[in-house]
């Protein structure tokens, strides 16, 4: 039987060289799907571990084994690999060495975690009993998402149903804390390009042109009305406007408008009825005020369910591993990740490292240039990581 001070003493033994694994990865980012020398690293360390059961999936990513003494069921942990299209000013000897390029939303640190993770399993393989899979998924950051590539592999589809388990950083939670959330967890996301078409002209005369620029307003303005009345208040949803491009000057009016946005939600009955009820009213006004509109959507990521039995039972065990004090319950949140297609055929548990510190300050937010963490939460994310994979085993 694999006891906690047994994790918690091989977590600690290694945490410094895979803190230097972190500043590797951190020096030498990858774009999603073009993480081929990520990839490669990866599995270095891993066979450097002893593991030899490793497959490629979707292209840069592994699929690994570890096989306990004894034959059992089987979990699945997830980091996600790849980086963020972001130039770094972090005074810090282990800045991205790659221009524009860098890991601001702390995608190395989920890598080096699981490989921590992996090395302390690895070492107690002979009291493990059934199976570890390892994934290393890529591409998390941009449509259609790694995670749907991954599930259409022969690989993945041939472990069946088993738990999933993943973590993400957030620096506002305090390094040594670790947040929960059952349930419905993250939004849906789909990106939303809409072209409004009019008739320039003069703007000194208006009435000789078809003005998209203010077709366009009256579009932005009505279309919160998806959120405001015809979304139930039970069902959170977010819709937002970021891009505006008329192109036009101070006296003359374009001859189309170009915006972009996000809808966000938890549902995903009401994401597909929000959708069609979008294009419909964004279409009927601009042909009401004489012009067109035409509506693109991209099809991003399906909400992030945590299955409740695992994720409380996971929340039980990561209470009896850091304290009751650092364990958080988090709220939903209305980010979108791309662990959401596992969840929604698999019981998952998606939680949140705390990496923040602000008195060493360290408090950026994800995806800005100054993002950074507290690298003792390296012991803790491995750690906790293989401990929940451990009484999921037994469970």
């Amino acid at each position: 039987m694999i006891q906690k001070g047994n994790i918690k003493y091989l977590a600690q033994k290694h945490t410094a060289e895979f803190i230097i694994v972190r500043r590797h990865l951190h020096q030498n980012p990858e774009l999603s799907f073009k993480e081929h020398n990520t990839c490669a690293y990866i599995k270095a360390q891993l066979q450097d571990i002893g593991i030899t059961d490793i497959v490629s999936v979707a292209e840069t990513g592994l699929l690994a084994t570890i096989y306990g003494i004894r034959e059992g069921e089987s979990v699945l942990l997830r980091a996600d690999i790849d980086a963020l299209p972001i130039e770094e000013i972090n005074d810090v000897s282990y800045v991205s060495k790659k221009k524009g390029v860098m890991h601001a939303c702390g995608h190395d640190v989920h890598t080096a975690s699981l490989l921590l993770c992996a090395k302390i399993l690895f070492e107690l393989k002979d009291d493990l009993q059934g199976k570890v899979k390892l994934l290393f998924q890529p591409g998390e950051e941009v449509m259609p998402g790694g995670a749907s590539l991954v599930i259409n592999e022969k690989a993945y589809q041939d472990l069946g149903n088993l738990p999933h388990f993943a973590q993400h950083v957030r620096p506002d939670i305090p390094v040594g804390k670790v947040g929960f959330c059952s349930g419905k967890f993250m939004a849906s996301m789909d990106e939303l390009f809409l072209t409004v078409k009019g008739r320039g002209g003069h703007a000194a005369m208006p009435e000789n042109a078809i003005d998209p620029v203010l077709i366009t307003s009256h579009i932005i303005v009505a279309a919160q009305q998806l959120v405001s009345r015809m979304a139930s208040p039970k069902t959170p949803s977010v819709l937002s406007f970021g891009k505006v491009i008329a192109n036009g000057a101070i006296n003359i009016l374009p001859d189309e408008v170009h915006i972009e946005g996000t809808f966000r939600t938890l549902d995903e009955a009401w994401r597909k009825t929000a959708l069609e009820k979008l294009e419909k009213l964004v279409t009927s006004m601009a042909e009401a005020m004489g012009g067109t509109c035409k509506l693109k959507i991209n099809h991003g990521y399906p909400h992030l369910v945590n299955d409740f039995r695992l994720t409380e039972d996971s929340k039980f065990h990561a209470i009896s591993y850091l304290g009751e004090g650092n364990v958080i319950e988090m709220n939903q949140w209305m980010a979108a990740e791309d662990f959401a297609y596992y969840s929604q055929r698999n019981p998952a548990c998606f939680f949140l490292l705390g990496v923040g510190n602000t008195e060493k300050g360290i408090e950026s937010g994800l995806h800005t240039p100054t993002f950074n963490i507290d690298e003792s939460a390296l012991e803790i994310g491995g750690g906790l990581m293989a401990w929940m994979a451990i009484n999921a085993l037994n469970t």
